[in-house]
């Protein structure tokens, strides 16, 4: 069961309405960042457009790998069956690595450096990602373990997590967690000359993310041995950042000085 806001006479699904609310959000903050930092807005907006191609892309790939078995492929040609497949159901880590790919093409394509946007706007997708954790609290989507404990809620019923049964609200968990995220990374990028936004933003959200999975209960998340793919994506991204990081450290430390310059100085 969709939970629906009634503005104007109209119904908008509440999950639908809340990614539009945290796209055009994430606008409006990052015209206020590219104007501050003096970017090109035209740049900015080749490279949202290609990271919303290659989020929707890779979201729905992994949704569809993930969910490779519980799909009716002998239906796969029918037009109602394929439009319902195809309108429902996204992975995040898969849009995340989709988004990331395409804005690293748009960059070679277009001769757009991408890091300065990356640095400023990093905390941005965060900060749609929050938005639709809420989305998919209302939707029931993306559902907890069972939970008595505090803050648990209940499901009616029709709706996509079991109902009638106390689960945790680990949306709303993760909402909470996305949004701290997004703050925090906004403020690293206003006190620190140097800083590595997007290891950052992918090593903090690979632990949320891993943590949040022991609370979840959903089907659509897929599993290899003990662990949900989600908790294999972010073990593999969170390792891989960890080692750039060590890397960088390390060609910093062998770069050579500069030579220390004289007191005084001598005019021909």
């Amino acid at each position: 069961m969709q939970i629906y806001f009634h503005l104007f006479g109209h119904s908008i699904p509440a999950y639908g309405l809340l990614i539009v609310l945290g796209v055009i959000t994430a606008n409006l903050l990052g015209a206020v960042i590219i104007r501050r930092y003096r970017l090109d807005f035209n740049d900015f907006i080749i490279l949202e457009a290609y990271a919303f191609l290659g989020g929707f892309l890779g979201a729905k790939v992994l949704y569809l790998a993930v969910s490779f078995q519980d799909i009716d492929w002998s239906r796969i040609l029918e037009p109602a069956y394929f439009n319902s497949l195809m309108q429902g159901g996204f992975v995040f880590y898969g849009g995340l690595i989709g988004g990331i790919a395409a804005v690293l093409c748009a960059s070679r394509l277009h001769k757009i450096p991408c890091s300065p946007y990356l640095r400023h706007c990093i905390f941005l997708i965060p900060l749609i990602h929050c938005f639709g954790r809420v989305g998919c609290f209302f939707a029931g989507c993306c559902y907890g373990i069972p939970w008595d404990g505090l803050f648990c809620v209940t499901f009616p019923q029709g709706s996509l997590a079991p109902a009638g049964v106390p689960l945790f609200p680990v949306q709303l968990a993760e909402a909470f967690c996305l949004l701290a995220l997004s703050l925090l990374l906004r403020y690293l990028d206003t006190v620190l000359t140097h800083f590595y936004a997007v290891e950052t933003y992918l090593i903090s959200y690979g632990i949320i993310r891993f943590v949040l999975e022991f609370f979840r209960d959903d089907s659509a998340r897929g599993k290899l041995l003990f662990l949900s793919t989600s908790q294999w994506i972010s073990l593999l991204l969170t390792g891989c950042c960890l080692y750039l990081l060590k890397r960088r450290a390390g060609q910093s430390k062998a770069a050579p000085k500069p030579p220390a310059q004289s007191g005084t100085s001598q005019t021909p």
